[in-house]
């Protein structure tokens, strides 16, 4: 299979990646999702960094893929725990930001 290199754009940033002709679209869309999730991220103010905000983002389309994979309905103490965990997640990154700050 031959593979070519597809332009990407994510926070404004270009990168080259190289796919299989057939897939580009659905890496295209891949790229737009993660987009549109770590803007959602950035602009709550609470995670300062891309790398903060591509690991929370990362972590959000995760727990997409199993919400998914486990029939499309999370158990309820599953989402809670997962509610609280990027609860305690998003607080203590923002302290981090306020320590880095002062």
């Amino acid at each position: 299979m031959r593979q070519h290199t597809v332009s990407i754009d994510i926070l404004d940033k270009s990168y080259q990646v190289a796919c299989e002709p057939e897939q580009e679209a659905e890496l295209k869309q891949a790229a737009s999702d993660l987009d549109d999730q770590m803007r959602a991220i950035r602009s709550t103010g609470k995670v300062i960094g891309l790398e903060r905000v591509a690991i929370m983002a990362a972590l959000n389309l995760s727990h997409q893929v199993l919400v998914m994979k486990s029939g499309g309905q999370p158990e309820d103490p599953l989402e809670d725990q997962l509610k609280t965990i990027t609860s305690r997640i998003d607080e203590a990154l923002f302290q981090l930001r306020q320590f880095e700050i002062s």
